[in-house]
């Protein structure tokens, strides 16, 4: 995720990051150039158009489209935000959850061995949803003293869940914990695979096909046909306008494409591993 300064407005305005769509968009803006100067050659120089020619009127069909996808693009990027927002409030959830799991362990247990083991056990669900999100292969052992059998063809923050929950009940039949203690902590073992699953949601139900491909298809042929009716107004300076419009339309629909799905390791994901190492911390300090 990148950091920054919301308030720098002249780097905004005159650095271009790596995150910056225009590096996605270049080629097809060099395209859509080149397309835009063609019709304008072939319009005034070729065809010779005169300047009443009913292709003039090509722009109405513009200004009654563009209020159409100004609505489709608001709905598409907030849509896509709603996916990214919730993926972070997941993921604070997971810190709490994971923090206060750790300070009721802390207070309830007196063995050492016991809090070791939910000193390592805890973080590592974390950094186990992470990479599990990530599509990404985990270690099968994490830890030098603490060997986890972890399978890979099988779902890995279940495992790891069971894992924790069987030591929960390890500790109550064998009397190191009450019963009321076991349904206090029980709250946040539950809300480890609530969270996993939230993002399980999130991650694997995309923007439905048919919409995502009919925005970009509009945005195409809205653009294409573009210095059909402006060459009249513009001459060739319809070849920078047009690039220009291409572009902010583009990128929003990029941006959408970028965020919806908020726990890969693009520049504007959420930071999941940086999450999970703090994750870490805080624990091995509260135990």
């Amino acid at each position: 995720m990148t950091s920054y300064n919301p308030k720098d407005w002249i780097r905004f305005i005159f650095f271009v990051s790596k995150a910056d769509t225009i590096w996605k968009l270049f080629p097809i803006m060099i395209l859509i150039g080149i397309y835009s100067g063609i019709v304008g050659y072939l319009e005034i120089v070729y065809w010779h158009l005169p300047k009443d020619s009913y292709v003039k009127n090509i722009s109405v069909m513009h200004s009654m489209l563009g209020f159409v996808i100004s609505l489709l693009l608001a709905y598409r990027t907030n849509t896509a935000y709603d996916r990214w927002w919730e993926g972070r409030k997941m993921w604070g959830a997971l810190v709490n959850s994971s923090r206060n799991l750790a300070i009721k362990l802390s207070a309830i247990l007196t063995n050492e061995s016991d809090r070791s083991f939910f000193r390592k056990i805890i973080p590592s669900y974390a950094s186990i949803l992470q990479k599990h999100l990530n599509d990404s292969d985990t270690a099968k052992q994490l830890f030098d003293d603490v060997d986890l059998e972890i399978d890979h063809h099988k779902h890995k923050p279940n495992q790891l869940a069971k894992m924790l929950f069987q030591k929960v009940n390890d500790l109550y039949v064998s009397k190191k914990i009450t019963g009321d203690q076991l349904i206090i902590i029980n709250n946040e073992l539950q809300s480890f695979t609530d969270i996993c699953g939230a993002c399980e949601r999130i991650k694997n139900t995309p923007i439905p096909y048919s919409y995502s491909a009919f925005i970009k298809k509009f945005i195409f042929i809205y653009v294409l046909t573009l210095p059909f009716a402006y060459v009249f107004i513009l001459g060739y300076y319809v070849i920078p306008v047009v690039v220009f419009i291409f572009y902010v339309l583009a990128s929003l629909e990029l941006i959408a494409e970028e965020i919806e799905d908020p726990f890969g390791s693009d520049a504007n994901d959420l930071p999941t591993k940086k999450i999970s190492e703090n994750i870490k911390k805080h624990v091995e300090e509260i135990i």
